[in-house]
């Protein structure tokens, strides 16, 4: 879906306000979410520069007419050699130095150099702080993601049977998610039983037992945009052990929700949802509660202790607490929620956490 004039020229006033504050005249971007950002290209293997004045998708002969499509407001110049000759040939000059995003790999920084003649500055984080704030566009697409997420969802657990092997249903719901036309946010995670201690098993040939539970971490990419939900199920009867813990991730889930507002650090959503769980005596997770989505699956925010990120109106994050006992069972519930002024809205809603049994 072509993204629009207006809204590629408003992203690129924001980004060059803030290349001004930091003394910026041109900026390098070679991360494909950063380029479609700014660019509307959908595609790969390509660069963005952005100027006080102008914007370039730099590609080759691949993307040519898929770009034309695509970008409304940027010049698409095709390559015929490497693309650090292409900057080299655009940003040339001592006065137009340019800066590069800092995730760029260390050859293409070297090639950069060498073809502009003088030390690109590295910047980081320049573009990702604008992209945390999603416009309503954004949040709309994140929505339909994870409705149809979860629709691919529902229709593979219709197909859940004993001796299925954690491989196929992986692979059932991937092909749910492709019928509907998006494909996956990530590797699609399916950990029976006692495999759901490892947060990010990868399904393998273990077969569903009787009375055995399912772990299923999903998202659906569409238009571009991800979507990103964890749902647990018991499949028959669920021990006394599971159903506790199941409840107890419920709870602690919701204390996190609870506390998402603009300007809420992230240390005391952390915290909410780890207090709940470590009062109920059991282990409490190791891994961060949530994180940023948008045209990545994992961008800032990240919800976690021991930093001052303070969370803002627009972003759109994960809630994921969870409960892993090894050997025994893992039990997380992931929901993805809009920060708004006083409080949070779900996004994934069309994916309830019950009814959590199957058979």
């Amino acid at each position: 879906m072509a993204i629009r004039k207006d809204t590629i020229a408003h992203r690129l006033e924001a980004v060059r306000r803030a290349m001004r504050a930091r003394g910026i005249g041109r900026l390098v971007l070679t991360s494909e979410a950063n380029v479609s950002y700014l660019t509307g290209f959908a595609g790969s293997d390509s660069w963005a520069l952005i100027t006080g004045r102008k914007s370039y998708l730099l590609t080759d002969s691949r993307y040519t007419e898929q770009a034309g499509k695509e970008c409304p407001v940027c010049s698409i110049v095709e390559r015929t050699g490497s693309l650090a000759e292409l900057v080299g040939k655009l940003a040339s000059g001592a006065a137009a130095r340019p800066a590069v995003e800092d995730g760029v790999s260390v050859a293409a920084f070297a090639a950069i150099r060498r073809c502009v003649g003088a030390r690109p500055r590295a910047v980081g984080g320049l573009v990702e702080q604008i992209r945390r704030t999603k416009d309503r566009s954004e949040i709309g697409m994140i929505r339909a993601s994870a409705a149809l997420a979860a629709d691919a969802l529902a229709q593979t657990l219709a197909k859940v049977r004993t001796g299925m092997t954690e491989g196929e249903l992986a692979g059932l719901l991937d092909l749910e998610m492709r019928r509907r036309g998006a494909t996956t946010s990530f590797e699609t995670i399916v950990a029976f039983g006692a495999n759901g201690s490892r947060p990010h098993h990868r399904p393998g040939r273990r077969k569903l037992r009787a009375n055995d539970t399912i772990l299923i971490d999903f998202g659906a990419r569409l238009n571009g945009y991800c979507s990103d939900m964890t749902r647990c199920f018991a499949v028959g009867k669920a021990s006394r052990e599971w159903a506790r813990a199941f409840d107890v991730v419920e709870r602690a889930q919701a204390a996190a929700m609870a506390a998402i507002a603009d300007g809420v650090r992230v240390e005391q959503v952390d915290a909410a949802a780890r207090r709940v769980i470590a009062d109920s005596g059991l282990p409490v997770y190791g891994h961060g509660t949530g994180h940023g989505i948008g045209l990545e699956i994992h961008e800032t925010p990240f919800i976690k202790p021991g930093t001052d990120e303070v969370l803002r109106a627009g972003d759109v994050v994960t809630v994921e607490p969870g409960v892993y006992v090894p050997g025994r069972m893992g039990i997380r519930i992931e929901d993805d929620v809009l920060v708004t002024a006083d409080g949070c809205r779900l996004l994934t809603g069309g994916c309830g956490h019950r009814p959590n049994r199957i058979g």
